[in-house]
């Protein structure tokens, strides 16, 4: 028969469960062995129930259980908050102490001496903030990655420039400070939750960076969605790639109806946002006079509001 204290352990945590918690839970070796039998053991002394293929939410909880203070981090905690994807499938994790980060197999472990205030847990799952993760990312990446990490995050809302830049001011001197400091005030006065791709809120951040007006970002015109639109100037652009434009004729329809309704319409590949930002400038209105621009900039200061993030 299985004791309640390993039943209540499965059942929070995805059927994982770890020999020192449950030692810590008063069981005995000899009792655990008894009730883990037909278990497998994922990472030494975690084990986990059943026989099918690991879940990923499996796989994070195996790793946050490989030793006491573990916590989920790095490429494993974006991945979890859903917000980064890469091809690394390693599960990495970071526990209180210092020293580069060493490899055990299947996990990699990494060190700090500043994690209070940086943790928290989603689901139970011990895990580093939303903001920590991010300047985690941020440190180990080159730039384009880097923006491309901090672009997904606030657009899809693991956290808002306010928290990025309260971490940057509680992590003064460490690597990848400085450019996520950057990067949160560049992004802090456009509207980053209206974006829908990577693409748009990168182009909404060029045509901030060159001075021009801001368009409105997917709002209504003439009865469909408009990319990005100066209502003023009757002025739309629309980004064409990825999935959002998979049916030409659909656009082409679209199109026409908007200029029926007085609106000149250009196209723009998402990739020449990328690689080519000058034909995004060329098709947008001109720059304001540098007299005449106005740039809302946020500081990180210790008056920055407390973020919220799942707990």
């Amino acid at each position: 028969m299985t004791d309640d204290r390993l039943e209540r352990r499965l059942e929070a945590q995805e059927g994982v469960v770890s020999v020192w918690q449950l030692r810590g839970d008063g069981l005995t070796r000899s009792t655990i062995r008894h009730a883990t039998a037909g278990f497998r053991e994922v990472h030494d002394g975690v084990l986990v129930s059943g026989h099918g293929p690991l879940t990923d939410r499996q796989r994070w909880w195996a790793a946050a259980l490989t030793a006491p203070n573990t916590v989920l981090a790095h490429d494993s905690a974006g991945r979890a908050l859903a917000f980064f994807d890469s091809w690394r499938r390693d599960e990495t994790v970071v526990r209180p102490g210092s020293g580069g980060p060493k490899r055990f197999g299947s996990l990699v472990v990494y060190r700090s001496t500043l994690l209070a205030g940086d943790i928290g847990h989603v689901d139970g799952l011990p895990i580093t903030s939303p903001a920590r993760t991010v300047l985690d990312l941020v440190a180990g990446s080159g730039r384009a990655r880097a923006d491309r990490v901090v672009r997904d995050a606030l657009r899809l809302g693991a956290t808002d420039a306010a928290a990025l830049l309260m971490i940057t001011g509680r992590h003064r001197g460490r690597r990848g400070v400085a450019r996520l400091r950057v990067l949160a005030e560049e992004y802090a006065p456009l509207p980053v939750r209206r974006a829908k791709s990577d693409a748009e809120l990168l182009a909404m951040a060029i045509l901030q960076a060159a001075g021009v007006e801001l368009p409105a970002l997917n709002v209504m015109r003439a009865g469909h969605e408009a990319d990005l639109s100066w209502p003023k100037l009757k002025r739309i652009i629309e980004l064409d790639g990825g999935s959002t434009h998979m049916f030409p004729t659909r656009d082409a329809r679209i199109q026409a109806k908007w200029e029926r309704a007085g609106w000149h319409v250009d196209r723009l590949p998402t990739d020449d946002v990328y690689d080519r930002p000058d034909r995004l400038l060329a098709l947008a209105p001109p720059p304001a006079p540098a007299g005449q621009r106005s740039f809302v900039v946020v500081r990180a200061t210790t008056n920055v509001r407390s973020a919220r993030w799942p707990r």
